[in-house]
């Protein structure tokens, strides 16, 4: 871009924000979109300014996106605008808890993440404190006690007696997958399918980290278990490895949450298995 016009940008980026004027968001929605990282940091920090004034739904939904771009900071900026509009960013934790623990990430962006996830999520227990809940799966009101306890664990909102069902369906759940993990990969990882041992081989192989089947992720109020985590890449790999009517509702499910949320996923299949680590590697490279 003209160094001329993107002073022009620049400045037009900080006077917005300085502005106060609310009306001034959907212009620097459409500078985080230009092809110049001064821009659109710039952009960022002053949608961070209009917090309060501006529409928050469209300026968190503006900034998210920014804690996945190419040049870290714009990633702080976004980092930083989004803890400014506080319960409102709540869609953004997972990805600011990503952020502040990557190792591939720089120290300041995860100390940033950090300081906005505690700001959040300060302001969601303040907000929590005034609300009514309801439990999710019986609908009585709940006690404040009991909507801590049910956040803590699952995340969603459970009455006790919920609460107690919700916990032994998880357990035999958890157990039944570990009773299925039965498949051992070559570097000791205990897995339910072939095709997850030839992709955990490939990873292996490449001299890949990556996280297998370990931990939930919301994602849209739904428990999301990824089969695999790389954090290096922050992708996602799915095995489809079923061919059920259920298995492929719930697979389709699944790939609109991660769409949905700006998550990168690769997906492999059965069919994939023959050439598994080439597939795998050539999925892989439009995230280097």
């Amino acid at each position: 871009m003209d160094q001329k016009l993107e002073k022009k940008f620049r400045e037009r980026a900080v006077a917005l924000g300085n502005s106060g004027d609310p009306r001034g968001l959907m212009e620097l929605v459409e500078l985080t979109r230009l092809p110049v990282a001064n821009v659109r940091r710039l952009a960022a920090s002053a949608i961070g300014k209009l917090a309060g004034l501006a529409d928050a739904a469209a300026a968190v939904a503006a900034l998210q996106p920014l804690l996945q771009d190419d040049f870290p900071q714009v990633r702080q900026y976004a980092a930083k605008a989004l803890s400014a509009y506080g319960t409102h960013a709540k869609c953004a934790l997972a990805d600011l808890r990503d952020m502040a623990i990557s190792p591939v990430e720089k120290d300041y962006n995860n100390n940033c993440a950090k300081s906005a996830i505690e700001v959040i999520e300060e302001a969601s227990r303040i907000a929590e404190r005034q609300a009514e809940h309801c439990c999710q799966r019986c609908g009585v009101k709940l006690e404040a006690d009991e909507f801590t306890r049910s956040q803590k664990a699952f995340q969603r909102p459970f009455c006790n007696y919920c609460f107690d069902e919700v916990f032994l369906e998880r357990r035999n759940f958890e157990t039944k997958v570990q009773l299925q993990k039965n498949i051992r990969a070559k570097d000791g990882t205990w897995v339910q399918s072939d095709g997850e041992r030839l992709i955990c081989e490939a990873l292996h192989a490449e001299r890949i980290r990556y996280r297998y089947d370990e931990r939930f992720r919301i994602l849209d109020g739904y428990a999301i278990r990824p089969d695999f985590y790389l954090p290096e890449f922050d992708v996602y790999i799915e095995y489809w490895g079923m061919d059920t009517a259920d298995y492929k509702i719930g697979m389709l499910k699944k790939q609109q949450l991660y769409q949905q949320q700006g998550k990168r996923l690769v997906s492999l299949y059965p069919g994939d298995k023959p050439r598994m680590r080439e597939t795998l590697l050539g999925k892989l490279a439009k995230y280097q």
